[in-house]
């Protein structure tokens, strides 16, 4: 061989089995690049592949080095935490792979759940790694529960905040009762609450405001129909967060109980029936004292004949006692007796 010619035949050799081994052995590819990314205690999130499998592709997810997850295209060997490391519960079954594209979902997170996990892809053709950073913020119990759980009364406003610096690149999504209600995206510039993202409802109609600035949901005017559960989703091309608000709507109690209306109604009428008894007696003894005095004018007219003191003082007394006798039976009987009963009470007592 022309010895001239001797290096380009080793350089053009080189190219060729470097060629026939990436072909073989797949392109590594590594990103270096660490997506991070916070989110709140109980919140579920999703770390995406952004890719779908095949049957050649092996995905392996590990959190601080350990193994958690593994799922082969095949569907063959799917395990989370405990089935693929019996040396770890860490997760127990908060850990859900997709079928389809291997992403990784951890639900109700809790802040042991912070740190660093780590995708590896590897197939015939392909080798990759992604790094997500996940930390789980430390917002005490009592602040959190504030923040979503809601307790308004008819009538008023209630916001939802999702407590999370808003990215531009974020799409967040409201669900009512699993019903999308709202969503707002400075990325493919949208926004729409209730008829303007789902025609099929209209239970909330112009009750929504949204928030261009956090992605606050306000509902106003709320009814207690709007109680229940409500969803934020929070996603990008890489993670999807999950946060839960719950919202009780109080309705204030305007109109009394039928039992404390008769209750009302009996005690009015056992008083006016005092009340009337109470004149009843007083002007039967001004008659009798009136009657007495005639009498006894008519008599010193007439002669020296007056009634016999002790007699007069029997009838005075037998009358007193009589309406003192009324008034303690409707007394008595006001606590446990219907009005009719109250009623006929009355009209013995002024026959007597």
């Amino acid at each position: 061989m022309n010895q001239n010619l001797l290096p380009f035949f080793l350089l053009k050799t080189g190219f060729i089995w470097t060629y026939l081994f990436l072909f073989s052995y797949g392109v590594s590819a590594v990103e270096t690049d660490v997506l991070s990314v916070s989110v709140m205690e109980g919140d579920s999130i999703t770390l995406n592949t952004s890719f779908e499998t095949n049957q050649q592709d092996d995905i392996k997810w590990y959190f601080s080095g350990t193994r958690i997850a593994q799922m082969s295209g095949d569907l063959s060997k799917i395990c989370t935490d405990v089935q693929c490391n019996k040396g770890t519960e860490r997760f127990r079954d908060r850990l859900k792979l997709d079928h389809q594209t291997g992403s990784l979902t951890i639900r109700n997170i809790t802040n042991t759940d912070s740190g660093l996990y780590q995708l590896r892809i590897i197939s015939i053709r392909k080798s990759s790694e992604k790094t997500f950073s996940v930390t789980v913020l430390d917002i005490p119990a009592n602040e959190r529960e504030q923040m979503q759980r809601k307790s308004v009364k008819e009538g008023e406003s209630v916001t939802l905040d999702p407590a999370v610096m808003k990215n531009p690149e974020y799409l967040m999504t409201w669900y009512f009762n699993d019903i999308w209600i709202a969503e707002i995206s400075d990325y493919l510039c949208k926004t729409c609450t209730d008829v303007e993202c789902n025609e099929d409802t209209e239970r909330f109609r112009d009750r929504l405001k949204l928030d261009p600035q956090t992605g606050s949901l306000t509902i106003t005017n709320i009814t207690n129909t709007d109680s229940g559960l409500y969803e934020l989703q929070i996603s990008s091309s890489r993670i999807r967060i999950m946060r839960n608000f719950s919202v009780s709507v109080i309705v204030p109690d305007s109109s009394l109980s039928s039992a404390s209306v008769a209750g009302i109604c009996v005690a009015a009428v056992s008083v006016l029936l005092l009340v009337s008894l109470s004149v009843i007696c007083y002007r039967r003894q001004v008659r009798r004292k009136h009657t007495r005095m005639q009498y006894r004018y008519q008599v010193n007219v007439d002669g020296d004949l007056s009634p016999n003191p002790s007699e007069t003082s029997l009838m005075n007394d037998a009358g007193e006692r009589s309406c003192i006798h009324t008034v303690a039976q409707v007394t008595n009987t006001t606590s446990d007796s219907s009005p009719n009963q109250i009623e006929i009470e009355s009209e013995a007592a002024s026959e007597t």
